[in-house]
């Protein structure tokens, strides 16, 4: 499901819209509205041996499943800025972005999240946010398996980070 499928009425005039493969039109007032994916942040946070932070889900998506520290960027926010925000945010960790490794679509939620991804060395004591029920260190050989990731683009993330070529 896209994120204008369930869209039915403008949110300008309360008309009926139409829609037209990427957006949706409203004939009476004139209002587009494009299918455009939401920016988010994560960020591979690497110790000082080397390992890897992953938080375990507290709510859906992924309930349970292990999470890399990120989310949404505000309209007017830098992604590097959003980055540091969110990794504190979740972690209480104050990192340093080394990296960038790639970008990534992944679905969620009905929307379709454009995920911008980074190394980072962390710095603090890791104390979980109220989105995560736990944070623990992988070292890389340790990783959990590609199933217990909460989102698909994981593994791949994960393989840039350690410079595999295999996702």
């Amino acid at each position: 499901m896209g994120a204008l499928d369930a869209w039915r009425f403008c949110p300008v005039c309360g008309e009926a819209i139409e829609k037209v493969e990427d957006r949706v039109e409203c004939r009476a007032c004139g209002h587009v509205a494009y299918a455009n994916p939401v920016p988010g942040a994560e960020a591979v946070c690497l110790d000082g041996r080397g390992r890897i932070l992953l938080g375990r889900r507290a709510f859906d998506p992924g309930i349970g499943l292990w999470d890399l520290p990120g989310g949404f960027l505000h309209e007017d926010e830098h992604p590097l800025d959003a980055l540091r925000r969110e990794v504190r945010e979740e972690t209480a960790l104050e990192i340093e972005p080394l990296e960038f490794l790639g970008f990534w679509l992944e679905p969620y939620a009905g929307r379709i999240v454009l995920c911008l991804a980074w190394t980072a060395q962390a710095r603090g004591r890791p104390r979980p946010g109220d989105d995560l029920v736990e944070l623990r260190w992988f070292d890389p050989d340790e990783l959990p398996h590609s199933s217990e990731l909460a989102f698909s683009h994981y593994p791949a993330v994960l393989s840039a980070a350690l410079g595999q070529k295999d996702a």
